[in-house]
């Protein structure tokens, strides 16, 4: 199965103000997140996208822009399944008042019972993100191969819940995976399991091109044995995780 990268937007102005954005409409890159999206056609330039696929909101728009002008032979796709959590009543809130509310212990102690006040649960929200990416997964394999590469740009919860899936973790752990703005986490999905290959990564992705492959070459597909092995991606990199706003 292919190998998606997900690219948290850029830094929006609603990161840099500490408001809960949510799907507030007008929410734009800043300054900074305007020079990370412009930085992001270098840091994947090696890499054969087959695709790109973005949430409808315009910070990730923004975020893609950059690269699919680099690269016009890139489709873009516009997926609604990969959109911000509906944060109900709380979008467009403070942050810094949003944490006297009383659920806010339940967002980060206990999310899988957490419910927005006229919003959707994070239940929910994980439950679409990862049938989007299941969907996309085959759909890029049908059309460009098993080892095709596509990137897909959405929000911070967004690919946290995407990663505890992949990783086997319950969604009551995935507050404690973090990714910053514009950070590529990567994930190679194959027959037997997913692999988390990038975490919150800020670098050049260069050794995640796809490795020519000979008729003898082990199958990747089993995984690591005793000791870790190789690991399962094409190369070790540099990943660092997380990353303020």
């Amino acid at each position: 199965m292919p190998t998606l990268i997900l690219v948290r937007h850029g830094r929006s102005t609603a990161n840099t103000s500490g408001v809960l954005a949510g799907r507030t409409p007008g929410v734009t890159l800043d300054e900074q997140g305007q020079r990370q999206a412009g930085e992001l056609p270098a840091r994947l330039a090696r890499l054969p996208l087959a695709a790109a696929v973005s949430s409808p909101l315009r910070r990730c728009q923004e975020t893609l822009a950059p690269l699919t002008a680099a690269r016009p032979g890139v489709p873009l796709h516009t997926e609604e399944r990969i959109t911000e959590c509906d944060y109900g009543e709380w979008s467009g809130r403070k942050l810094a008042e949003l944490n006297d509310e009383p659920l806010m212990e339940t967002v980060q102690q206990h999310p899988s019972a957490a419910v927005f006040p006229a919003g959707e649960s994070l239940r929910a929200m994980q439950a679409r993100a990862v049938e989007a990416v299941r969907e996309w997964n085959a759909r890029i394999a049908e059309r460009h191969g098993a080892d095709a590469v596509y990137a897909m740009c959405s929000h911070g919860d967004i690919i946290k819940s995407i990663v505890a899936d992949a990783l086997g973790m319950h969604l009551d752990l995935f507050q404690r995976i973090s990714v910053g703005p514009c950070s590529a986490t990567v994930i190679t999905y194959t027959p037997r399991r997913p692999f988390l290959l990038r975490l919150g990564d800020t670098g050049e992705l260069a050794s995640l091109a796809p490795p020519e492959r000979g008729e003898d070459d082990a199958d990747e597909a089993a995984g690591p044995g005793p000791g870790g092995g190789a690991g399962p991606g094409p190369g070790d990199g540099r990943a660092t995780v997380g990353g303020s706003a």
